[in-house]
């Protein structure tokens, strides 16, 4: 008995010493995020010739006002060109993009993935491109990102991160993704590169050096291909940008089944990212000293900030149930208790609550956050199916289409 007890209690403080890294992480990068951070010179005053590749997968919604708005940059026009890779769209979208002034690649697999679509984009348009700017089907460029860009690369940079953010916040889980979305750039992006660590990709909204990302993406065939991307230019020494006044407007998740999907896919790539790399990482930390390649492995190893608060809270509510009704005979078998667990609790939710822009205090956000006991719960469910989630291509359907909500 004595044995088990003894086996019991060192499973929980491991479990206990995983939240309390997880919380420690995003402490740490959301108070970093407020370093203010100096702006390196240009080395350069190139204007490099962009290559915008928006894929799509029966995009027909939202494509053809997403490429026409593509065109509207302030950017020299024979320095740039919108490249839409066609995948299952209708003849009559086609027909209606062939009318822009854009290059329009079809693609066709039996098995459709976004990093297949790209490496097929990338062979037949050939090489004539210094930077390759990803976007999504649904992403809306502000007018100067091409611009702001091309300086991040004139300062030295070789992948640049802009900032995305929401387009849309017409439903309460839409807004939940929009918050979400915005304490990631705060933690991942801006509390990273204040200390001098790289931002994090995001899969759409960036922008690479045409030959480097074509060469890294023909070794990648995943469904998490930005994550894969992210981790071999990390391990080679490249430093990843965050520009965080390049705006990219992308569409939030409406509907609680689709929110839930998305992060089922983005939770099973990491946890088979980490599995993959993290040995790898460890020894490049050792060997080179290369902690922005380990840091990402890390990231990768970290709950969504939903399940985070959210199982926090669940153990916290019931060792303080244990702990003010005072069941000693639970509480003998444990070693951590109530304020252990409180204390995660506070902390993990301070911060998250630092790193949400201040646009997001309203009434609108406070109805919106009665929704996230139903998250957590789906997200909790959604765990129990996440094996193969990386075997096949989940399509997200996007209906806004050029417009951009102001919230």
């Amino acid at each position: 008995m004595e044995i088990l007890i003894q086996t019991g209690r060192v499973i929980e403080l491991i479990i206990y010493a995983f939240f309390f890294l997880a919380t420690g992480y995003v402490v740490f990068y959301s108070l970093t995020a407020y370093i203010p951070r100096a702006r390196k010179k240009d080395l350069t005053q190139k204007v490099r010739k962009i290559a915008v590749m928006i894929p799509g997968y029966k995009e027909d919604q939202v494509i053809v006002d997403v490429a026409a708005d593509a065109l509207n940059q302030d950017y020299p026009k024979d320095r740039f060109d919108v490249i839409v890779i066609a995948d299952s769209f209708k003849p009559e979208t086609v027909a209606a993009l062939s009318k822009l002034p854009i290059r329009v690649v079809e693609v066709v697999f039996k098995i459709s993935k976004k990093s297949k679509a790209l490496n097929q984009c990338m062979q037949l348009i050939g090489d004539d491109y210094d930077i390759a700017m990803i976007l999504d089907a649904d992403n809306i460029m502000a007018p100067d990102v091409l611009q702001k860009i091309n300086a991040a690369f004139n300062r030295g940079f070789l992948a640049v991160q802009g900032h995305r953010m929401a387009k849309n916040t017409n439903t309460d889980f839409a807004r939940l993704d929009a918050i979400s979305e915005e304490i990631n750039n705060h933690i991942f992006r801006k509390g990273h590169r204040a200390i001098g660590l790289s931002s994090a990709l995001i899969g759409s909204g960036m922008g690479i050096d045409y030959a480097l990302y074509k060469k890294t993406m023909a070794t990648v065939d995943s469904v998490g291909e930005d994550k894969e991307v992210e981790m071999k230019l990390l391990k080679q020494g490249y430093v990843i940008e965050y520009v965080e006044d390049a705006f990219i407007y992308d569409e939030k998740t409406q509907k609680s089944d689709v929110f839930v999907n998305q992060r089922r896919r983005w939770i099973a790539a990491q946890l088979s990212h980490f599995k993959h790399y993290f040995f790898d990482g460890v020894w490049h930390l050792i060997r080179y000293g290369n902690i922005d390649y380990y840091d990402k492995v890390i990231q990768m190893i970290q709950p969504p900030r939903i399940l985070l608060l959210g199982i926090l809270f669940l153990i916290s509510l019931a060792t303080g149930i244990s702990h003010f009704i005072d069941f000693d005979v639970v509480n003998d078998y444990f070693v951590t208790g109530f304020y252990h667990w409180l204390a995660l609790l506070v902390f993990t939710f301070l911060s998250l609550l630092i790193a949400v822009p201040r646009k997001f205090y309203n009434r609108k956000t406070y109805v919106a956050l009665l929704s996230l006991p139903k998250g957590f719960t789906m997200m909790m469910l959604s765990l129990l199916k996440i094996k193969g989630a990386t075997k096949k291509f989940i399509h997200t359907t996007h209906s806004h289409s050029g417009e951009v909500e102001k919230h």
